[in-house]
């Protein structure tokens, strides 16, 4: 199944280190970050759950769940909690897909066969609450993901969709923005943008980041 920006997530029901999951009545009007590992007890993955856990209070902060996956069972992703609780000192309070049967894998394509046929690889979605697929990065087996860009692009999606705007290369939470190209009228730029903005160039308009 091919997944593109704009999708709905698509919904599933399966087991977990917290029980059944129903996905969508599990995200309720929650943001999403879902994100698979190759396989418990591996050392880059536990250093992603332990990321992850201590995020906690930043993903609450953003009005975001975390649930991870793996295709190993849930008596294994318990053993596994206790080891990442154990090693990288922290609680694990979000649930871990226990897609054994890879069917959740499948769904979300992220078995890819040149890199591994039996496990998968590191697959990021965001959903928003509309359970539309927001983002998606990959990376491959050997490369832990970068939870600060995670939190970035929290950041800006749920900017962008609070107010008309964009975000430049490298934007930071308080740095300014970018009124988009579909907005030229003066009148209503200066209505939508009360603090003004800076012309850098012809088609550029750079604004003061909105007050949340």
């Amino acid at each position: 199944m091919t997944l593109r920006l704009g999708d709905i997530a698509p919904d599933f029901e399966q087991d977990s280190s917290l029980g059944k999951i129903k996905f969508h009545e599990w995200a309720g009007d929650s943001w999403i970050v879902l994100f698979s590992h190759p396989a418990d007890f591996t050392p880059v993955c536990t250093t992603e759950l332990g990321l992850t856990a201590k995020l906690k209070p930043e993903f609450d902060k953003r009005h975001v769940k975390a649930i991870a996956l793996s295709v190993d069972p849930a008596d294994k992703h318990a053993l596994w909690i206790k080891d990442i609780e154990q090693t990288q000192n922290t609680v694990v309070g979000f649930p871990i897909i226990a897609d054994s049967d890879k069917s959740v894998s499948s769904l979300y394509d992220m078995i890819h066969p040149n890199q591994s046929d039996t496990v998968t690889v590191r697959s990021l979605f965001i959903i928003d609450p509309k359970k539309k697929i927001r983002l998606m990065i990959t990376y491959p087996l050997s490369t832990g993901r970068n939870f600060d860009e995670v939190l970035r692009v929290l950041d800006a999606l749920q900017l962008t969709d609070e107010y008309t705007v964009a975000t430049p290369g490298n934007w930071n939470d308080g740095d300014d923005v970018i009124i988009p190209l579909s907005i030229q009228d003066e009148a209503v730029i200066k209505q939508k943008y009360p603090k003004g903005y800076t012309a850098k160039r012809p088609y550029l308009r750079v604004t003061p980041q909105p007050n949340k």
